[in-house]
């Protein structure tokens, strides 16, 4: 199973930014594998990403921002969702991974 973290390299905002970093971040940090997809080089990605998300987590106005979280094709979150399983020590559970064996999902 392969995270896939979908991103976009030339987002002028900050907090995108911040919240694609800190995404990433933990990610690398806790040594979990993933793949950046970059949604403003790869148009295919960026439409497979709209397509996948599910509806009740669509903005009523324009497009989901990055960062947006996949564990394959299955929709884990974005931001908000990464944030909150990450305050309720829950982030393997949430990308749908079974915590090392040498660490429980509360030490992430």
């Amino acid at each position: 199973m392969v995270i896939k973290v979908y991103i976009a390299s030339s987002s002028g905002s900050v907090a995108v930014k911040k919240h694609q970093q800190a995404v990433v971040g933990f990610l690398e940090a806790n040594q979990i594998n993933f793949q950046e997809v970059d949604i403003t080089m790869l148009e295919e990605q960026r439409l497979w990403m709209y397509r996948n998300i599910p509806k009740e987590k669509k903005p009523e106005k324009g497009n989901p921002l990055p960062p947006q979280i996949f564990n394959e094709a299955r929709y884990c979150g974005d931001y908000e969702d990464f944030f909150q399983s990450k305050e309720n020590n829950t982030v393997f559970a949430f990308l749908g991974l079974n915590a090392p064996p040498n660490r429980t999902d509360s030490e992430s």
